[in-house]
């Protein structure tokens, strides 16, 4: 999905720094028809985008707390940014045909998301990357070389030296695996990313038929929401599953395909008789805070262009200039300073509030699975989760907040390493500074 406010949340917009990701969303927004225009014409690449506008659904699955106030958060900014959108009848969408039991209350059209055909924008990339005189380099990155204070280059898996004078480093959730060129100090100051690792589907249409727009709900449980994005040649991106992990994974797990191919009778009854032509599993870099790492990174020479979670293709040609404008000296926006590496962790909301969203979305995913269980056992688990998420919150730090998804999701590794970063930062957060007078 090339999508703004398609993945607008009220926790994106109750913060600073989630309206400021928002406002770089909208920014990339109007740096996309140029952006792709060009890469056509370096490249010789067909189409990038393969999807014109974005139809949200609101429809029966998921819970007041997250789909319905996803639905309002999604036009209140859409609102606020004065972008056009326009609201639909259900009935009248074309090619959604779900079950009456998933069917969908309200619906809106966003005319200015898009969807990205996202092999065709790799191979792009490369092919005018190529052209205009780079190099690419088949192998794998094993550590970062140094000399002194001073990032020298990158020494590849294969042995091979790659000398240069400065070190970007865009490896996604594989980045922190880079770092152990640092001081212990300094890497401690700067959040680990971890792995949002994602389940999809590419899906061939039985009668070839697919929709001429993304159609998606909005964010759900830990995750981007149901979504299909239409390919070509009648096939279609169906997706998307979340589960944060310590390290990037390649599987898929039977309970991730369960939910992906249960979410079809949301959107088409007809899409069972479909075909899976490929299981895709991706890992979206996340910052232990949550927010991207954009800016030095405690090396004269090393520099970080990651932790963008679910917003990196889409920022990409906002980001990219922003650190080659960095690189090369030239004025660029200090507002994005905020997400500089090295820094304290960003608190986005209070530990009730990220106990309530850990709550509320961990009960979410039992409906998005349509459980079935007795009536008066939700309130029972709502305060058995609460319990369980006071103590895990307890345990991990007294000071500082980590987001939902690192308490939920959180195995030992992610708690250490919380636990380790917090500690570089003992006594810096506003309310224990507050408590120290």
């Amino acid at each position: 999905m090339n999508g703004c406010f398609g993945e607008v949340t009220p926790h994106l917009l109750g913060s600073e720094h989630g309206r400021l990701k928002l406002s770089l969303d909208y920014q990339a927004t109007a740096l996309w028809d140029r952006w792709e225009q060009e890469l056509i014409q370096d490249s010789g690449e067909r189409a990038i985008r393969t999807a014109r506008g974005t139809v949200v659904i609101l429809n029966t699955i998921g819970v007041h707390e997250i789909d319905t106030a996803g639905f309002a958060a999604i036009r209140t900014a859409l609102t606020e940014y004065a972008e056009p959108y326009e609201d639909l009848d259900p009935v009248d969408i074309d090619w959604l045909d779900p079950v009456p039991t998933s069917r969908p209350l309200k619906a809106m059209f966003i005319p200015g998301e898009h969807g990205v055909n996202a092999p065709a924008l790799l191979r792009a990339l490369a092919t005018a990357f190529e052209r205009a005189g780079g190099t690419l380099l088949a192998g794998q990155v094993a550590e970062v070389s140094t000399e002194g204070q001073q990032a020298t280059g990158v020494r590849l898996r294969s042995g091979d030296h790659v000398p240069a004078g400065a070190v970007v480093l865009a490896a996604g959730a594989a980045t922190s695996a880079l770092l152990d060129c640092l001081p212990e100090p300094t890497r401690d100051r700067i959040p680990l990313v971890v792995a949002g690792r994602g389940v999809a589907l590419l899906v061939r249409m039985q009668n070839g038929g697919i929709p001429a727009s993304v159609i998606r709900t909005p964010n759900r449980a830990f995750a981007c929401g149901l979504h299909i994005v239409p390919r070509e040649d009648g096939v279609v991106y169906l997706g998307a599953t979340n589960e944060v992990e310590s390290h990037p994974g390649s599987g898929a797990a039977i309970g991730e395909l369960n939910l992906l191919l249960g979410g079809t009778r949301q959107l088409r009854a007809d899409l069972v008789e479909s075909w899976v032509e490929q299981i895709l599993v991706g890992n979206r870099p996340v910052p232990l805070d949550g927010f991207p790492l954009i800016g030095e990174a405690g090396l004269a020479g090393l520099w970080l262009l990651t932790g963008t979670y679910r917003d990196g293709l889409h920022q990409s040609p906002l980001l990219a200039q922003h650190l080659a404008d960095r690189l090369m000296g030239k004025p660029y926006d200090h507002e994005l300073d905020a997400f500089t590496p090295i820094r304290p962790p960003i608190q986005a909301m209070t530990r009730q509030q990220c106990l309530d969203q850990a709550v509320a979305h961990t009960i979410g995913t039992g409906y998005e699975h349509d459980w079935t269980i007795m009536d008066d056992w939700p309130p029972m688990l709502v305060e058995a989760f609460q319990h369980r998420f006071g103590s895990l919150l307890d345990s991990i730090d007294e000071e500082f907040t980590p987001p939902p998804e690192m308490v939920c999701f959180a195995d030992e590794a992610i708690r250490t390493a919380l636990r380790r970063y917090y500690r570089a930062y003992r006594g810096s957060s506003p309310a224990s500074q507050q408590k120290g007078r």
